[in-house]
């Protein structure tokens, strides 16, 4: 995404701010979250909040929401102080909340989500459900949203949808200061530039914006002022144009990191061979009843990272769960597996008729790592000891006795091979974010896959670790690992794919190696459009080019 200057309403150091923080300060429990943090956004700005995972920025944003109610410190809302009880409280006070994880409840509709805790009612306290219906049409499209149904339920929808109608929701609030917690972590592109439109319109209309996000192309496309927060302590606040990105890593992580595309991979026998494979249903309420994939053939070699990438609808995650053996009964094709064997001779698994499922992936090598981390990839319950080695328990037992010492050797090397130091024992729903992510990874890298297929693995992600993980993948490719790689950031599949495959729609439209691959042709094959003219067309085995 390249970086573009916008016009924008000047932010005066003598405007009243919106919204103020003084010194709040949160602990939970002996362990202190945050300490003597101010900040404030003013009308018309989008201020940037920064920091590596574990900074306290979704705590402080928790706060400011209503969501954590015993801190020290204090918050003015247009000047006059304010303790919110409750996020209603916050909301009520012109201050709406957009979590990183989805807040939405997956067996309702979009139109209930929409207005959940604010439904129009009328006469008698009864739900208006017309004009509710009404409302959510027009907020679905205001945020392009055409192709979902009010009526649609919401689990029904790809996670990318679901985090717009998550937006839509706070835009429904009608706020003055929107909270944005890591908003674009399940979108494509395009959906990102649109509600970066968004949040354009709003800063013109005046309204003050916090936004946290660990990506910098991100950051310096919308901040107007960036404040940095590291281990719970803030490091200091500037105008965006003050802050060049190198000072704002340092700030960030303390350290300069490395920079750079990996070695090119070392060409291997093939590791997994699909041939033919069509997935039906897809995640999108369309009329057409199109395939979500459509006749698409691939060959991944070890050593290989294989980048998948495409709109939102285009596929990529959906191919990723029919290999991994999540797409029963809607899907078809042959998955092959040379070099291994079972009872049958040569691993050739047809989808539509051989056993296939998460658990059988996994003893023929198989693991992914799923872009919905809290629904289908931790158990929150738990701590993150037991969710690393979860997928991996027969490699610690004994006797159906688990050797608790084996596993907790192993998950602590893990831990620390990601940078989780000392989070062993914690309970996975006190993590941020991105150490959840780590915890993800963790609990696919110890299955020892042959084969790992990872869809969005740094969402959440901040920049120091982002760089860490990329080091690891690469390392893990190294040592033969055959890897396949969706994600919505453009310069991390540049960066790390030895080849990528554009899908649009379910079917492939373009494939480059690392040296043919431009943000420019991966862009315009994604809308379905073929290669640049010059480009090679997708090449991959029994493959119908889209013309």
């Amino acid at each position: 995404m390249q970086r573009q200057v916008h016009s924008r309403m000047p932010i005066r150091e003598t405007v009243a701010s919106l919204l103020e923080a003084k010194q709040i300060s949160k602990s939970f429990g002996p362990n202190p979250a945050l300490r003597d943090i101010s900040f404030d956004v003013r009308p018309g700005e989008v201020h940037v909040l920064a920091g590596e995972n574990g900074a306290g920025k979704s705590t402080l944003l928790d706060i400011l929401s209503g969501i954590h109610t015993e801190f020290h410190g204090e918050i003015r809302v247009g000047g006059v102080v304010r303790r919110f009880r409750h996020p209603k409280d916050a909301l009520r006070a012109g201050v709406a909340m957009v979590h990183q994880e989805l807040s939405l409840i997956g067996s309702l509709s979009v139109s209930d989500n929409l207005f959940l805790g604010r439904e129009r009612t009328g006469r008698f306290g009864l739900v208006d459900a017309r004009r509710q219906t009404h409302e959510a049409r027009a907020l679905l499209r205001e945020l392009d949203l055409d192709d979902v149904s009010e009526d649609e339920l919401l689990e029904r929808l790809p996670m990318s949808t679901q985090q717009l109608v998550e937006i839509a929701r706070a835009l429904a609030a009608k706020a003055n200061v929107l909270l944005l917690d890591e908003p674009t972590s399940a979108l494509r592109e395009p959906e990102v530039l649109h509600l970066f439109d968004r949040i354009d319109a709003l800063r013109r209309q005046g309204k003050g914006i916090v936004y946290v996000s660990h990506k910098m192309d991100e950051i310096y496309r919308l901040a107007d002022r960036i404040t940095v927060l590291r281990d719970g302590m803030l490091v200091g606040t500037k105008a965006a144009s003050e802050l060049p990105a190198n000072e704002l890593v340092r700030w960030m992580v303390g350290r300069e990191l490395s920079s750079g595309k990996r070695a090119n991979a070392v060409r291997r026998n093939v590791a997994l061979k699909v041939e033919h494979l069509h997935i039906g249903g897809g995640g999108l309420p369309k009329a057409d009843g199109r395939l979500a994939v459509d006749d698409v053939s691939f060959e991944l070699r070890s050593g290989e990272i294989l980048g998948l990438s495409g709109l939102r609808g285009s596929g990529a995650s959906d191919i990723l769960h029919a290999i991994f053996g999540d797409r029963s009964g809607r899907a078809a094709g042959i998955v092959c597996l040379p070099g291994r064997h079972d009872d049958k001779g040569e691993a050739r698994i047809d989808l539509a008729r051989d056993e296939t499922s998460p658990a059988v992936a996994i003893r023929r090598g198989i693991m992914l790592l799923t872009n919905d981390r809290k629904g289908k990839g931790l158990v929150l319950d738990m701590d993150s000891n037991e969710n690393a080695s979860l997928a991996s328990l027969p490699r610690y037992s004994s006797g159906g006795i688990l050797r608790a010492g084996l596993e907790t050797s192993a998950v602590t090397r893990a831990f620390l091979q990601l940078g989780l130091k000392g989070q062993i024992a914690a309970p996975v729903r006190l993590l941020s974010g991105g150490n959840q992510q780590k915890v993800v990874l963790a609990k696919c890298l110890l299955t020892e896959p042959q084969i790992l297929l990872l869809d969005e693995p740094t969402r959440g992600v901040d920049v120091g670790a982002k760089t860490e993980i990329h080091a690891l993948l690469a390392e893990c490719a190294g040592r033969g690992m055959a890897i396949v790689l969706v994600t919505s950031e453009l310069p991390e599949l540049l960066r790390l794919a030895d080849r990528i495959l554009v899908l649009h729609r379910g079917r492939c439209t373009a494939e480059f190696t690392r040296s043919e691959a431009t943000h420019e042709k991966i862009v315009h094959a994604a809308f379905g459009r073929g290669p640049l003219q010059g480009g090679p067309r997708c090449s991959t085995p029994g493959r119908r080019v889209v013309r």
